[in-house]
């Protein structure tokens, strides 16, 4: 089964950028969707960006701000982060084939 891995998390300052990555043991990225989601605290996980066959989407809270692409040989997809928010706030986690990884934590700080 393929194994995914969340990296680039850390604290910021409102208005500061964090680029997160999702590694994944086989380069699946190449032919299968995945999404990047968030959980802040006492909240659901909520999808903010995706990539698919049908393009990229974005939660309307991070839209223009955040952008999800992936490599060329298929095995990491990012997330750039721009004019971070505190409600940016929370474990970030990628998903691809119903496989999650651990989340990589990011605050951001008013």
């Amino acid at each position: 089964q393929v194994r995914l891995e969340e990296s680039g998390g850390g604290s910021v300052q409102a208005g500061g950028s964090l680029r997160l990555a999702c590694s994944a043991s086989e380069n699946i990225f190449r032919r299968s969707p995945m999404g990047w989601y968030r959980q802040a605290p006492g909240k659901q996980r909520e999808l903010v960006a995706s990539l698919g066959s049908g393009g990229k989407d974005y939660a309307d809270s991070v839209k223009g701000r955040f952008t999800i692409a992936r490599t060329a040989n298929g095995y990491t997809v990012f997330l750039q982060m721009n004019g971070l928010k505190p409600e940016d706030t929370g474990v970030y986690y990628c998903n691809s084939r119903e496989v999650w990884g651990l989340g990589t934590q990011v605050t951001v700080l008013s």
